[in-house]
C-alpha cells in the first residue's frame, strides 16, 4: 500500500498515467512514488532476506547495458533495448506475466533480477528462484522440522511476485512437472504477477504450461536475440572456416538471368523470383532464405552473391559448405587443433549471417545430424539471418526436425529454382570467309 491520503494515488500505491487514447502506455498502472517513500529500511531488509536475491542484489536496471556490447547486429541490439524497456515497464506495474526468452548469457537473468530487486525496494514480497532450486526447496520441506511441504508450497504460489529463472533446466520427472504446473496454474487462475526466463522454445515446454505462457491476455513475451556476453565475439573476418573468398567472383554482377537460353517460361520465372529474393535479403538480412533446386541451377552463386554484397558493408557472413563444416568440427577435437571445439561450434551458431551451402550432402551419421540440428535450432529460436542451399533431390532426406523449421513461413522464405544446370554463356560460332 501507499501513503494514506496521497494526492496522486489516494493511498492505493498504484496510479494510472493521464495519457491520450492510443498511447502504448494508455490504461497501464505504475507504482506511485509514495510507496517507495513509505517502505522503511527495516521492511526492505526483511523482504530482501526472504527473496533469495543475496547473490543477485547488484543486478539492477541501472547497470544493465541495454545496447549490449560492441559488435552486435542491429537486430540483436534492438531486441536488448526492447527487453530492457518491457522489463522496466513491468517492474513499474507488476501486472500480468512477463516471459523472457533467449540463449544463455543474453541478459535474461539480469533483467529478471532487476525486476525483483526493484519490487523489493517498493515493499513487494518477492521470491526469486531458479526452477531447480525451487523444486529442491519443495523436496527438502518434506524433511524440514521447521516447516511443512504445504507451508512452503503455499508461500511460493502465493507470494506477491514470483520470479522463476532458468525454466526448463529442471529434471523433468513426473513429480517436478506436476508441481510446476500446479504453481503456474494457481498464479494463472488468480492472475498473480510472474516472471519466467527460459532458453526453450514454447513447443519444448510441457503443453499445459506452454498453453498458459501463450495467453496474450495475460502474458507479455520478449525474445532476446543477443549472444552470450560472457563469450568472446566471433571474428568471422579472420576465420579459416569461411570459404567466401573462394566465391569472390560469384556476385550479382556475374549472375545471369539466362534470358538468352530460351528456357520455358516457368523456369525463367523461377530464376527471376530467386534473383528478387536474393537482392531483398542482401539489402536487409533477416529470417531464413532457403534456396533449393537441381544441381547446377545457381543456388550457390546466388547465396555467394548475397554474402559478398553483405561483406561489402563491412560485416562478412560465414559461408561454409556443410561437409566442410562437419570436417572442421571433427578436427577441433584433435589435440593438435589450433582452436577448441566450443569456439568452432560457436563461430557457426552465433554468426551474424550464416550461409550453409549444400545442406543434405553431408554424411548422415547421428552425430552429424545432431550437430546440424543444434546449430540450426539455435539460429531458429534466435531468428538469426541464415541462408541455406539444398538440392531438390535431398530435401526429403533432411533431418525431420530441421525440415520442419525450414518450412515455418513466419521465419523462412522458400525459393525454388526449377531451371536446369547452367553451363555458362553460349559461345559465338565462328564464321569463315572463303
Amino acid at each position: 500500500m501507499g501513503v494514506p491520503g496521497c494526492p496522486l494515488c489516494g493511498g492505493q500505491g498504484y496510479l494510472r498515467r493521464d495519457l491520450p487514447l492510443g498511447h502504448p502506455e494508455f490504461g497501464k498502472v505504475t507504482i506511485c512514488d509514495c510507496r517507495r517513500q513509505s517502505v522503511t529500511e527495516q521492511v526492505r531488509s526483511r523482504l530482501f532476506s526472504i527473496s533469495h536475491l543475496d547473490e543477485l542484489k547488484d543486478l539492477t536496471f541501472e547497470n544493465f547495458v541495454s545496447r549490449g556490447r560492441k559488435g552486435l547486429a542491429d537486430k540483436q541490439v534492438q531486441s536488448l533495448e526492447w527487453a530492457f524497456n518491457h522489463s522496466r515497464q513491468y517492474a513499474n506495474s507488476l501486472q500480468g506475466w512477463l516471459l523472457l526468452q533467449g540463449n544463455y548469457g543474453c541478459g535474461k537473468t539480469h533483467l529478471a533480477a532487476a525486476i525483483a530487486n526493484f519490487a523489493v525496494q517498493m515493499g513487494v514480497p518477492t521470491l526469486f528462484l531458479t526452477v531447480p532450486d525451487l523444486l529442491d526447496t519443495l523436496r527438502f520441506a518434506y524433511d524440514n522440522p521447521d516447516t511443512t511441504f504445504e507451508a512452503r508450497f503455499d508461500q511460493i504460489r502465493n507470494t506477491s511476485l514470483l520470479v522463476m529463472d532458468d525454466f526448463g533446466t529442471q529434471n523433468a520427472t513426473g513429480w517436478a512437472q506436476e508441481k510446476l504446473f500446479q504453481i503456474l496454474n494457481y498464479r494463472y487462475i488468480n492472475k498473480l504477477p510472474l516472471v519466467v526466463t527460459t532458453n526453450l522454445a514454447l513447443d519444448e515446454i510441457e503443453p499445459r504450461i506452454s498453453s498458459r505462457l501463450q495467453d496474450p491476455a495475460l502474458v507479455t513475451t520478449v525474445k532476446i536475440l543477443a549472444p552470450d556476453y560472457r563469450r568472446p565475439m566471433v571474428d568471422l573476418e579472420h576465420s579459416d572456416l569461411s570459404s567466401l573468398e573462394q566465391h569472390s567472383k560469384r556476385t550479382f554482377a556475374t549472375w545471369s538471368d539466362r534470358a538468352d537460353e530460351k528456357l520455358p517460361p516457368d523456369e525463367l520465372k523461377s530464376i527471376a523470383e530467386a534473383t528478387k529474393s536474393a537482392h531483398g535479403f542482401a539489402k536487409k538480412p533477416q529470417g531464413w532464405l532457403i534456396l533449393s533446386g537441381p544441381y547446377g541451377s545457381g543456388k550457390t552463386h546466388l547465396a555467394a552473391a548475397i554474402a559478398n554484397q553483405i561483406a561489402i558493408l563491412g560485416d562478412p557472413p560465414l559461408f561454409v559448405l556443410v561437409p566442410d563444416l562437419l570436417d572442421h568440427l571433427r578436427a577441433a577435437f584433435s589435440p593438435s587443433s589450433g582452436t577448441t571445439y566450443d569456439h568452432r561450434f560457436n563461430e557457426v551458431r552465433l554468426a551474424p549471417v550464416l550461409v550453409l551451402d549444400d545442406l543434405g550432402s553431408q554424411s548422415a551419421t547421428p552425430w552429424a545430424r545432431e550437430k546440424l540440428f543444434q546449430i540450426l535450432n539455435h539460429r531458429y529460436n534466435s531468428e538469426l539471418p541464415t541462408i541455406i542451399t539444398v538440392a531438390i533431390d535431398t530435401l526429403k532426406d533432411l533431418e525431420p526436425r530441421i525440415r520442419v523449421r525450414m518450412h515455418d513461413e513466419r521465419l523462412c522464405t522458400q525459393v525454388l529454382i526449377t531451371a536446369s544446370a547452367y553451363t555458362g554463356p553460349k559461345k559465338k560460332t565462328a564464321t569463315h570467309r572463303r
